[in-house]
């Protein structure tokens, strides 16, 4: 049997009203607690967060904003959380991602003890971009993760989502690299890909209010972060077709294999 550990998800969020509970409880029911920065979020997010305290949610604590998304000083705000708050193992997530191990029937917390136990501090995520689609376009609903079964796998490089480590002696680096790939020294990968469910966005018109309503760091800007959502407007916010994507019915059908190498925008067999 493998030892016990606490594995502790740090969410970074600014009004994901619709997705915070979701991830909130399946981090629970997967043995990870989290810990909830919140950079002033202007909707719900944070009250409904904060029905979680003392129930798996650790703590809640609110970044500043002056109107900016500044994402580096979010990373950065991670890094010290990491080396301060207790857990054996730590992940960096948002709120619209579903991390899953990389086989069923084990829980998260099992597969991240089953990663340390092989002598591995860090797991890559493969990433499955869910989106909705012309045929069946609004999902801005609680039930989402039920109705949005379309999705395809993503990686613009052989690593894209190193987000999962075992707790260091000595801080690690997540802004680097834009929170892809936690960095340290003697990291060792463990072999096997978790899944990461990424839930870009739930409808055109929520997708404007997540990407087009939001003003990005320009200095983040012009080091190449946030790609097409800092230059994403609403005409351009056009869904892929179903027959353009892969379906799921449940978490064991997912297919990484084969990943997409832009996002929908950028296909060019559109």
């Amino acid at each position: 049997m493998l030892h016990p550990m606490r594995a502790l998800a740090i969410l970074a969020t600014f009004n994901e009203e619709r997705f915070i509970a979701q991830c909130l409880e399946h981090l629970f029911a997967h043995g990870v607690e989290a810990y909830l920065c919140d950079n002033e979020s202007t909707d719900r997010t944070v009250a409904i967060a904060e029905r979680y305290l003392g129930a798996g949610l650790r703590g809640v604590e609110r970044l500043p904003r002056d109107g900016v998304y500044r994402w580096r000083r979010i990373l950065q705000r991670k890094e010290q959380i990491a080396a301060e708050l207790e857990a054996d193992w730590f992940l960096h997530l948002d709120a619209d991602e579903i991390p899953l191990p990389a086989h069923s029937g084990q829980t998260l917390a099992e597969g991240l003890a089953e990663a340390d136990a092989g002598g591995y501090n860090a797991v890559d995520f493969s990433e499955l971009a869910f989106v909705p689609t012309r045929e069946s376009p609004d999902h801005d609903h609680p039930d989402y993760r039920r109705t949005m079964r379309w999705y395809y796998a993503f990686s613009p490089s052989p690593l894209h989502r190193v987000i999962a480590w075992k707790r260091q002696d000595q801080p690690v680096d997540l802004a680097t690299s834009g929170g892809h790939l936690v960095g340290f020294p003697d990291r060792r990968l463990c072999p096997e890909r978790f899944r990461l469910l990424h839930y870009l966005f739930l409808s055109p018109e929520h997708a404007e209010r997540k990407y087009v309503r939001k003003t990005y760091d320009g200095d983040e800007v012009r080091d190449g972060w946030h790609g097409w959502r800092a230059t994403l407007t609403p005409e351009a916010i056009t869904l892929p077709s179903q027959d353009e994507l892969r379906t799921t019915l449940t978490d064991d059908d997912l297919d990484a294999s084969s990943p997409r190498a832009t996002h929908w925008l950028f296909w060019s067999d559109r």
